[in-house]
């Protein structure tokens, strides 16, 4: 009944543990059965261990949080030894989060990521450009391309790409990393935002903005993905403010093949059974035998 494909890997449901709000999944196995997910996102990881972020790297808002943290990892080559191994043993389709501050640090972690296994590559293209002043590679589409076709021309593993809010086109980034081989489209990352602390008359994060996630972006990161999926024909994975069953199932209704859950997690750690149970409780309640029947039912 919830079972879903995604670029040939079969998920036992449409809900995946978010990049970032989910570890490795270690913690959260202490606390219930992760094996019952249709899957975890690592840690975002790029080619060398980072420490992150100075400062605050949480801060919460009205409607959600706040999060500078910097992709603090212990690098690929120390998830593949000591990580991976743990998480192969958690019965669950592994997505490997990458990011990179060049397009040469890209390759090198598909490189290493092709010889693990895991089961999708999740290319994260929200990384700053360290080689052209820092902007990100997912906020113009020729840059995105660029990234995502080179990188596909080595990847063994199908390949995600995981899109930024922030691009001058969502529309078109995500049509152009399918035109340049992309297998899935994950959307949404976090939205830039700003906090200050008017007492010390400062931003609240050392580096001014930071990323806006939680229940505040569902409306817009929604939009975004119903844009997306009516024009492209690669599987989409929605993201963005999911905290229940009905946040999800209107990502599927939007077009999504599956959802990805971040901050919920942090506020109720097993909020991704509810999901799944809630789901599942939705389809028997309106006789619905296979999420493909309301897949993209709004046109």
């Amino acid at each position: 009944m919830l079972n879903v494909n995604i670029c040939g890997i079969d998920l036992k449901n449409p809900v995946i543990a978010a990049s970032g709000t989910f570890g490795f999944g270690d913690e959260y196995s202490q606390i219930y059965d992760v094996s019952k997910l249709g899957g975890i996102s690592t840690k975002g990881l790029t080619i060398n261990k980072k420490e992150g972020n100075d400062g605050i790297r949480i801060h919460e808002t009205s409607s959600g949080m706040m999060n500078s943290v910097g992709l603090q990892n212990p690098g690929v080559n120390n998830f593949i030894e000591r990580e991976l191994p743990k998480m192969r043993k958690l019965d669950t389709v592994i997505l490997a989060n990458l990011g990179g501050g060049s397009i040469e640090d890209y390759l090198k972690g598909v490189e290493k990521l092709n010889n693990t296994d895991v089961d999708i590559i999740e290319l994260n293209i929200s990384c700053p450009n360290v080689k052209h002043g820092g902007m990100a590679f997912g906020i113009k589409s020729d840059v995105a391309y660029k990234v995502v076709s080179e990188v596909k021309n080595i990847c063994k593993k199908p390949l995600m790409v995981k899109l930024s809010p922030n691009a001058e086109d969502i529309v078109d980034m995500a049509y152009k990393c399918c035109e340049a081989g992309a297998d899935s489209i994950s959307m949404v990352n976090t939205f830039k935002a700003m906090a200050i602390d008017i007492k010390k008359r400062k931003p609240i994060f050392n580096n001014v903005t930071a990323g806006l996630s939680g229940p505040a972006i569902k409306p817009i990161a929604l939009r975004m993905v119903y844009e997306v999926c009516k024009n492209i024909d690669v599987p989409v994975v929605g993201m963005g403010g999911i905290s229940n069953a009905e946040d999800a199932i209107e990502f599927i209704m939007a077009g999504a093949h599956a959802v990805q859950v971040g901050s919920a997690n942090f506020i109720k750690p097993d909020i991704c059974l509810d999901i799944i149970n809630g789901i599942e409780k939705f389809m028997t309640d309106e006789g619905i035998k296979d999420l493909s029947e309301i897949r993209g039912i709004i046109k």
